[in-house]
């Protein structure tokens, strides 16, 4: 049984901490996920420049890297800011974008897991099952499996490399590699959106950021996802307004809103 009251109380933390979320992320979803970010009241940063994210890395909160359009001195970025961040013990939540699409995306993926040792990963479930198994090809940044399917590559994977998973899909399912959880909350409307997965990544970054459990925070950042997501859709029109409606539901989410919306 997911605790409501935690979940208020992460949102609660935020609000007040102003986190820092350091994200290297891809040029398609930073205005997105940094309004995401502002609206749930965490403070985001986008620096990807090899000169600045050792030091900028040093004075985060938590560290959110995202391959959605990789160059190689990004790579390299990521990876120096990711070793900060593990020295200094940040939490770093990785996205495997459109691993399996083609081979440098994958070897990019091995790295950054290696060397950077990811406290969450996040990504849809074709993309899960790609970083369990090389002969996966995926249909770019889509998935082409439901998120059930994947379950069991996740748990594997969580193991292997000691992180919490996170398969983002019609349902949620989140993992420790013994522990699963599930989230029902979302919209099938926020495929819709470009890049609404990558702003889970960036939101779990702040739920990494207050709370010391990865398993929960991971929980708690796709309860909240879900739950802005269905209640955006509702008064949309279409995936124009579910954007901006999106941003005004993560602003006003609170417990209450959490205790009448959320579905166990």
């Amino acid at each position: 049984m997911i605790d409501i009251s935690a979940i208020g109380r992460d949102l609660r933390l935020i609000k007040e901490r102003s986190p820092l979320v350091h994200n290297i992320t891809n040029f398609v979803v930073m205005n997105n996920t940094a309004n995401a970010l502002l609206a749930i009241g965490a403070s985001p940063v986008m620096a990807h420049a090899i000169d600045e994210v050792e030091e900028m890395a040093g004075i985060a909160s938590s560290l959110v890297l995202n391959i959605g359009t990789l160059e190689p001195r990004w790579v390299d970025a990521m990876v120096i800011a990711g070793k900060i961040a593990l020295k200094r013990n940040i939490p770093i939540v990785f996205d495997p974008v459109g691993v399996g699409a083609t081979s440098y995306r994958s070897e990019v993926c091995k790295q950054i897991i290696s060397e950077c040792k990811p406290s969450i990963i996040r990504g849809n479930a074709s993309e899960i099952i790609a970083l369990c198994n090389e002969n996966v090809k995926t249909k770019g940044v889509d998935s082409t499996e439901s998120s059930d399917s994947a379950l069991s590559w996740a748990m594997q994977l969580a193991r292997e490399v000691n992180a919490v998973v996170v398969i983002s899909g019609q349902t949620d399912y989140i993992t420790d590699g013994e522990l699963v959880e599930m989230i029902y909350n979302g919209s099938t409307m926020m495929e819709k959106v470009t890049g609404m997965g990558c702003t889970a990544t960036a939101v779990l970054g702040a739920f990494a950021a207050v709370n010391p459990s990865m398993f929960d925070a991971a929980i708690h950042g796709m309860a909240v996802m879900g739950i802005a997501g269905e209640i955006a859709a509702s008064a949309s029109k279409g995936n124009g307004s579910l954007q901006v409606n999106f941003l005004d539901e993560l602003y006003a989410m609170d417990e209450e809103v959490l205790c009448r919306t959320f579905r166990q």
